[in-house]
């Protein structure tokens, strides 16, 4: 009896010491990096299969009863997960478990309008391509926004995603993201502000991203803004003209293109345009909110990337002959 409770336990030991060897042993791949897709719902069995089917070189089933046997395979997590050489049983279901996925980013940019948007989205491999071939309205209408414009709707940032996630979550994020910091800086607004609504504030900070040449006049930049809206002074700011040009601005503004009408040009039409013209950052959705206090109604280019703001016309024909006619 005491020698058969020996070999039991002899025979244990061995099964047990062969079972750690192999959970931490170097799974063989098919490639040096595999792509591990699991589905939600997908059983453990299933994930084991799949795993095998992607290039892990191992026993299906030595993997689910694995998973089985752990304890943690109702712990596996839907995802995209990626495989490097070294992965072992161990270090796989880990992963598995903790749902450490796959994950890539994308980089909006302060100042890019939503064409220049959807075509860095496009450029990304990784993201499958729902808004591929549809256009803006119907973008809008799948993020739940029927009608609205997309322009500016959506806020500069660096976002992760997993590989093999869809375009509209990132644009999704990236449209609450706006939504919050839009409304902390029109909770943030000065209480003399010409503005009328945060869509006017959305209007005005696109104009100011794309006007400001160093950060720390875009407060300046936004006061001549704010101070023309509250006198009833034209914008006559050029971005909102090269916007409204669309595909018929070839890199030059001449003036014929100052005195073509659109709804965008604010140098024949009074008041903000009806929509931004790019993605505000958080700086110049600040400025617009909180604008420098100052009676400046203009502002001309230094060539140094900064601007000089003048009160008057006089001084302001002045500033415009010394830093641009060189007088």
């Amino acid at each position: 009896m005491r020698s058969i409770i020996q070999f039991f336990l002899v025979l244990a030991l061995t099964l047990g010491g062969g079972a750690f060897w192999w959970l931490n042993q170097e799974l063989p791949l098919t490639a040096a990096t595999l792509d591990l897709s699991v589905e939600p719902g997908t059983s453990p069995r299933a994930v084991a299969q799949t795993a095998v089917d992607s290039g892990v070189q191992t026993s299906p089933e030595l993997l689910y009863w694995w998973f089985r046997l752990s304890g943690q395979a109702r712990q596996i997590k839907a995802g995209s997960y990626e495989l490097e050489t070294g992965v072992t049983p161990y270090s796989l279901l880990r992963k598995l478990t903790r749902g450490e996925e796959a994950l890539r980013s994308v980089t909006l940019v302060e100042g890019w309008t939503f064409k220049q948007v959807r075509a860095a989205l496009l450029k990304q491999e990784h993201l499958k391509p729902d808004t591929k071939g549809l256009g803006d309205a119907v973008i809008m209408e799948k993020l739940g926004l029927p009608g609205r414009h997309p322009e500016g709707r959506f806020y500069p940032d660096t976002y992760t995603f997993a590989k093999g996630s869809s375009d509209l979550k990132v644009l999704l994020r990236a449209l609450h993201a706006m939504d919050k910091q839009l409304a902390q800086a029109w909770q943030a607004r000065a209480a003399d502000t010409p503005l009328k609504t945060p869509e006017d504030l959305l209007i005005l900070a696109s104009i100011v991203e794309k006007e400001t040449g160093q950060a720390s006049d875009r407060p300046m930049v936004a006061s001549v803004f704010s101070n023309r809206l509250r006198i009833g002074m034209m914008l006559q700011t050029d971005p909102t003209v090269i916007y409204g040009l669309g595909e018929r601005f070839d890199g030059n503004l001449r003036r014929r293109d100052l005195l073509a009408d659109t709804p965008w040009n604010t140098y024949t039409r009074n008041g903000l345009p009806p929509t931004p013209i790019a993605m505000p950052g958080k700086a110049s959705l600040l400025a617009a909110a909180q604008p420098a206090s100052s009676r400046a109604l203009y502002f001309v280019a230094r060539g140094d990337g900064s601007s000089q703001f003048s009160d008057s016309l006089d001084a302001h024909n002045s500033a415009v002959n010394k830093y641009q006619r060189g007088q």
